[in-house]
C-alpha cells in the first residue's frame, strides 16, 4: 500500500497447560511460554509500529507474592528483537545472581542444589515474565495518544486476584461515549482516554459485581476468609461477565483479558470484523491475530488452527478447563476485507490465493484500456506488497491471451487461412511483457514516517530500472489500494515518470475507498480520501454545490435519529457519477506536477463485484466492503460516516467516531 494508513493491532496469547518444570524437562527451558509469545509477536510484526506490550499471570502464587505483571515498550517494531534480547539478558542476570547465592549455600552446608536455570520454581518466583499465561500486543494506534501510557495491555490492580484485570485488544468501539455515559450514570468516574480504558472499566465493573456477590454468599455461609478466594475463582462465570459487559458495545473487536486469579478469556465481535485464531493441544492453548503465525511458530498444519467464531468468547479457567460460548447473538459475518487485501501476511494459503485473484480480476479492464496492445505495454507493481496480486494479474493475462490465440487459430482453421507468417504473427507477438520497474534499495517501511517528511523518504527508498520502458509503451503498475493518493502524486508517479512511457496506468486491487472505517483502521477523515475529493471536484465543476449543502443537512438529520434507524446520507455525494468518471478525476488529481514528462496518467480501480469474486469463499462469509460501498455492518458505522461528512463540511479535523463522552 503506497498510502500511509494505520491499521489493525496484533495479538498473541500463550497459555501453558502444565507446570514450568514440564517445559524445562521437555524443551530445555522454563521460559518456553515467553519464547513462544516472542516468536508469535515477531511473526506478526507487520501489525504494529507504535509500540509493544507484554503481560504475564502466574498461577497458584503464595499469598504475599506478586502474580500479575506488565511491561510496555514505546519502540518501533524494528526494535522488538532488542526488547526481547534485553528481557532475556535480565533473566540471565537474575540467574547468575541466584546461582551465586546457591554456590555460597553449597559451600556452607555441603548440600547440592540445582543451578537457577534448571530450577523452574525459582524461575517462576524470581523472574517476572515466567508464568503460565503470557499475552503480547503490537499496537497500531487509531485513537488516543501514541505514547507509552496508551500501549496495551491495560491493567487494573486490586488486593483481590479475582478483581484484578489485564486487558488488550485489536479493536475500535464506535460508541465509547455511550459506554462512558452509562458508567457515569452508575456513579463511576471514567477517565476519557481511549476506548480500551472504557472496555477495561466496564469489564472491571462486571467483575467487581460478580466477585462481591460470590464473596458475600461464601462469607455468610461461614467459610473461612483464607478459603474464599479459591472458591470465588472456581465459581466465577466469565462468560456471563462478558455477556453483561458487551451488551451495548458497537464496533469490531478481538479482546483478550486475564483475571488475576488465572482465568483467561478471548472474545470476538458479533460480525467477525477483527480476526482471531487459536490452536490447542495437551501442552498449550495459543491465540493470534493471524493463522500463519500459529502455523509457523508451532509447526502445525492449517487444518489444526481454528477460527474463534464471531460473538463467541473462549475461556480457559485457572483449573485448565477450556470452553467457547456465545456471549451475544451472531450478526451477519463481515470480516475486514483489508486483512486480505493488505494487512495480514501473505503466506497464508487462503490469503495468497485471494490476493492473486484480486489481481486477476483487473485483467478485463486493463485489456480494454490498452486496446489489447501488449506489444507496447510493460507490466509491473509498486509497492512490494502488491507483488502477489501482480502474479495473479499476470496469470490472468496469460489465460486471457491463450483464449484469444485459441479463438484466432480456430477461426483460421475454419477459413483454411493458416500459414506460417500468420502463425508467427499470432503466437510470437503481442504477449504480456513483465518487468521489475520500481524497487526498494533501502529496507524501510515508508508508511511509518511522518507525513511531512514522507515524500522525500519515498523518493530515496524507491528507484527505477532504467531502459526497460520506451516512449511508445504503456506502463501498467499494480498497487494494493489508493486511499489518499498523496504519495502517488508527490512521489511514486514522479519516479515512474522517469521511465518516460506514453502513459502510466495505475491499478488498485481495492475498489475506490469512499467512506470512513470505524472498526480499527485509521481511515475516519472523509476529506482525505482521493475518491471523495474527486466526487467533490466533479460536483463543483458541474455546478452541483447544492448537493454538498443538502448532504450536510441530511447528515445532521440522520444523527438525530435512534442509532438503529440511521442511514448513510453521504452516498448522495457519489450518486450523480459513474465509477469511471470518479476514476478519471482521481487520475487528474494524482497526476504529478512540475515534471518534464508529457504522458498521461490513468487509474483503474477494482470493482466491488470483483472484490467479492476474489475474496468470498464458497460456504464462507462475505467480506466487509463498507469503506467501498458505504453499507456498514453495525449502527455505529452510519453514525461515523454522517459525522465524518459534517466534520468535512464544517472544516473540523479529527476522527469521526463517537466521542469518548
Amino acid at each position: 500500500m503506497s498510502d500511509p494508513i494505520r491499521h489493525e493491532c496484533g495479538l498473541a496469547v500463550v497459555r501453558l497447560k502444565k507446570s514450568l518444570a514440564y517445559y524445562q524437562e521437555h524443551y530445555g527451558t522454563a521460559l518456553y511460554g515467553f519464547n513462544l509469545l516472542a516468536a508469535l509477536m515477531a511473526k506478526q510484526r507487520n501489525r504494529g509500529q507504535d509500540g509493544i506490550g507484554i503481560g504475564c499471570c502466574k498461577l497458584d502464587m503464595p499469598a504475599g507474592t506478586p502474580y500479575l505483571f506488565r511491561e510496555r515498550f514505546d519502540v518501533s517494531v524494528e526494535q522488538m528483537g532488542e526488547v526481547f534480547s534485553g528481557i532475556r539478558k535480565d533473566y540471565k542476570r537474575i540467574a547468575r545472581k541466584i546461582d551465586g547465592q546457591r554456590r555460597e549455600e553449597r559451600h556452607e552446608t555441603g548440600v547440592e542444589h540445582l543451578p537457577f536455570e534448571e530450577d523452574p520454581e525459582a524461575i517462576k518466583r524470581e523472574f517476572e515474565l515466567a508464568g503460565e499465561i503470557n499475552i503480547g500486543h503490537l499496537r497500531y494506534g487509531t485513537s488516543g495518544g501514541l505514547g507509552k501510557a496508551c500501549l496495551h495491555p491495560y491493567l487494573r490492580r486490586t488486593t483481590w486476584p479475582t478483581r484484578s484485570l489485564m486487558v488488550m485488544g485489536n479493536f475500535n468501539l464506535t460508541n465509547s461515549g455511550e459506554l462512558n455515559r452509562v458508567m457515569m450514570q452508575r456513579g463511576q468516574h471514567p477517565v476519557f482516554g481511549t476506548d480500551t480504558q472504557s472496555v477495561l472499566e466496564e469489564i472491571g465493573f462486571q467483575l467487581d459485581e460478580a466477585h462481591t456477590q460470590l464473596y458475600h454468599e461464601l462469607r455468610d455461609s461461614g467459610m473461612p476468609g483464607t478459603e474464599i478466594p479459591k472458591h470465588i475463582s472456581a465459581r466465577l462465570d466469565v462468560g456471563e461477565m462478558i455477556r453483561k459487559s458487551a451488551q451495548i458495545w458497537d464496533g469490531g473487536y478481538a479482546i483478550v483479558g486475564v483475571i488475576g486469579s488465572g482465568d483467561l478469556f478471548v472474545m470476538r465481535d458479533p460480525n467477525g470484523i477483527r480476526p482471531c485464531w487459536y490452536y490447542e493441544n495437551d501442552e498449550i492453548l495459543a491465540f493470534a491475530s493471524e493463522r500463519v503465525a500459529l502455523m509457523s511458530v508451532l509447526e502445525v498444519p492449517e487444518e489444526d488452527v481454528k477460527e474463534l467464531p464471531p460473538a463467541h468468547v473462549a475461556v480457559m479457567k485457572s483449573c485448565g478447563t477450556f470452553t467457547t460460548e456465545k456471549f451475544t447473538e451472531v450478526s451477519e459475518p463481515k470480516p475486514c476485507s483489508f486483512e486480505r487485501i493488505y494487512f495480514s501476511r501473505g503466506n497464508d494459503s487462503e490469503i495468497y490465493k485471494q490476493r492473486k485473484r484480486l489481481g486477476e480480476q483487473l485483467v478485463e479492464q486493463v485489456v480494454e484500456a490498452i486496446d489489447n496492445d501488449f506489444e507496447h505495454t510493460v507490466l509491473s507493481f509498486i509497492p512490494n506488497t502488491a507483488e502477489t496480486a501482480y502474479f495473479g494479474f499476470l496469470d490472468g493475462l496469460r489465460k486471457s491471451r491463450r483464449v484469444a490465440v485459441k479463438e484466432a487459430l480456430m477461426e483460421m482453421l475454419k477459413k483454411g487461412e493458416l500459414d506460417e507468417a500468420k502463425l508467427d504473427d499470432l503466437v510470437l507477438r503481442n504477449w504480456p511483457r513483465a518487468e521489475k520497474i520500481a524497487h526498494k534499495d533501502i529496507k524501510m517501511r515508508t508508511f511509518i514516517a511522518s507525513d511531512a517528511g514522507r515524500d522525500e523518504l519515498v523518493s530515496s527508498v524507491y528507484d527505477i530500472t532504467y531502459g526497460s520502458v520506451t516512449e511508445k509503451d504503456n506502463l501498467v503498475v499494480i498497487d494494493d489500494s489508493i486511499v489518499r493518493g498523496t504519495t502517488l502524486k508527490t512521489s511514486l508517479l514522479r519516479i515512474l515518470a522517469r521511465t518516460n512511457p506514453k502513459r502510466i496506468l495505475v491499478l488498485s486491487t481495492a475498489p475506490q475507498i469512499r467512506y470512513p472505517d470505524c472498526y480499527g483502521i485509521d481511515m475516519s477523515e472523509l476529506g482525505k480520501f482521493i475518491a471523495f475529493q474527486a466526487a467533490v471536484e466533479l460536483l463543483k465543476e458541474r455546478n452541483m454545490r447544492h448537493v454538498l449543502r443538502e448532504t450536510h443537512e441530511a447528515c445532521l438529520a440522520e444523527l438525530k435519529k435512534p442509532r438503529h434507524e440511521m442511514r448513510n446520507a453521504v452516498k448522495a455525494i457519489y450518486a450523480p457519477f459513474t465509477d469511471e468518471e470518479i476514476s478519471a478525476k482521481v487520475a487528474q488529481l494524482v497526476s504529478p506536477a512540475k515534471t518534464p514528462w508529457k504522458g498521461k496518467v490513468e487509474v483503474i480501480f477494482q470493482t466491488i463485484p470483483g472484490l467479492h469474486a476474489a475474496l468470498d469463499i464458497a460456504g464462507g462469509p462475505s467480506f466487509g466492503d463498507w469503506y467501498f460501498s458505504g453499507d456498514y455492518p453495525t449502527p455505529g458505522g452510519f453514525g461515523t460516516v454522517n459525522r465524518a461528512f459534517i466534520n468535512f463540511y464544517e472544516k473540523k479535523e479529527g476522527r469521526s467516531y463517537d466521542t469518548l463522552l
